[in-house]
């Protein structure tokens, strides 16, 4: 018998040790996809880590705090359909669960933002407890669905107060790391940062791990770089790397996740393995 795709059939060629954890947690598990430098993947890392994670049967939220608002047109949701979105939730005190909409991957959903949330930086400054905004809106919206097992928060590209209440509100860190020169000097910034958070805002908050994005194997930076990362931050770097990949750059433009576009690529089945060793490190914790 054929098999179903993946989107159709909501299962994905993953070994068992990655099976889902809905039945080991009482609340779900947050995850800050962050990096203070524009195009390294974060992106394109919450998306498809998000669909990963819910093809195996995770229930996923991805909240974007990006003002660009590219998690949510590359999940093919048009600016007209955002009716309520994270500028609404971080200032006007709407729900999570008011602003949350449904998307083509099953068990994937996504909390939008527009490009009023560009402002937001400078009206958080006069809010009381402006740094945990976003946690209480989580707090609440974990109590009113508490199917959701994890939930993914793609960060802006700069250590702001969106990035900050997203490290407030997050178990553990994940950064992607683009394979050059100057990534590689920016992450001793992101590092200190969330130290900072974990002493004075959220001493939970932790590194979850480093994902190595845009590699190319045949580059001798790229190799230096992947060297580098691994001698110094040792088992946190995953091992798996996300190559430079044509149809990852293709797939939002059609407003899917690559894993949709094209299942078989590089790139998609890399964030395959890469959802698997997420879920192996949770386990273990």
């Amino acid at each position: 018998m054929r098999r179903q795709p993946f989107w159709k059939s909501g299962t994905l060629p993953v070994p068992d040790s990655a099976s889902p954890l809905t039945s080991r947690r009482d609340k779900p598990r947050i995850l800050a996809v962050a990096n203070q430098k524009g195009g390294v993947g974060k992106t394109t890392t919450a998306i498809n880590l998000g669909t990963a994670l819910a093809a195996v049967g995770e229930r996923v939220l991805i909240i974007d705090l990006d003002p660009q608002g590219n998690a949510s047109t590359g999940l093919g949701l048009g600016r007209a359909e955002r009716k309520v979105t994270t500028y609404d939730v971080l200032l006007d005190g709407a729900s999570l669960e008011s602003a949350e909409c449904v998307t083509a991957v099953p068990r994937l959903s996504i909390a939008p933002a527009g490009q009023d949330l560009a402002g937001a930086e400078i009206e958080l400054i006069e809010v009381e407890n402006r740094h945990y905004c976003l946690d209480k809106a989580i707090k609440d919206f974990a109590k009113a669905r508490p199917d959701i097992t994890y939930i993914m928060i793609d960060c802006p590209p700069s250590l702001s107060l969106l990035t900050i209440n997203a490290m407030a509100a997050a178990d553990a860190v994940v950064i992607p790391l683009q394979c050059e020169f100057f990534a590689l000097e920016g992450l001793s910034q992101i590092l200190r940062t969330i130290d900072k958070v974990k002493q004075r805002i959220n001493t939970r908050l932790e590194l979850q791990g480093i994902i190595l994005t845009m590699y190319d194997g045949r580059n001798n930076l790229s190799q230096q770089v992947e060297a580098d990362v691994r001698e110094h931050m040792g088992d946190k770097v995953y091992r798996t790397a996300i190559p430079r990949n044509v149809r990852i750059s293709e797939a939002p433009s059609h407003g899917k996740p690559a894993l949709l576009y094209d299942l078989k690529c590089a790139g998609s089945q890399a964030y395959i393995k890469l959802a698997s060793e997420v879920i192996q490190r949770e386990r273990a914790a």
